[in-house]
């Protein structure tokens, strides 16, 4: 079965994969704050890398493969990893620059990302 990127099955296959990767994200950050007493975002750290692995993993083994299942993109790629963390899919983008020929691109994204990324959680968070 063939499912086309603007169908409703489409929509739904990236629903509950990013519901069930933000649950599972949800999950390891609390486990990680009651069982490490660190002063460190370590779940979320653990779900960024674990979703970039991911990630990884799947689009290498389905693109060596050439193998093509409609729903692990919208499910897994685009909602689970996406909602476990959206940091894989920040990483990826970053990868395809990089892999397109593109060393300063990524590079200047990841810099302006993470910093306004900082600035503005800084600005609106100092502000209250």
């Amino acid at each position: 079965m063939s499912i086309k990127s603007n169908s409703l099955m489409f929509y739904l296959y990236i629903f509950v994969g990013g519901g069930l990767g933000s649950l599972l994200r949800y999950i390891i950050t609390k486990i990680s704050d009651q069982t490490l007493l660190v002063n460190f975002p370590t779940g979320t750290f653990i779900s960024n890398m674990l979703a970039c692995l991911m990630l990884a993993i799947l689009v290498v083994y389905f693109s060596a493969k050439s193998i093509h299942y409609s729903w692990i993109e919208p499910l897994l790629i685009i909602g689970f990893c996406g909602g476990f963390s959206t940091f894989s899919t920040f990483s990826n983008e970053n990868f395809k620059l990089f892999d397109e020929g593109y060393i300063i691109l990524p590079i200047v994204n990841m810099l302006i990302s993470v910093t306004v990324g900082f600035l503005l959680i800084y600005f609106i968070r100092s502000k209250s």
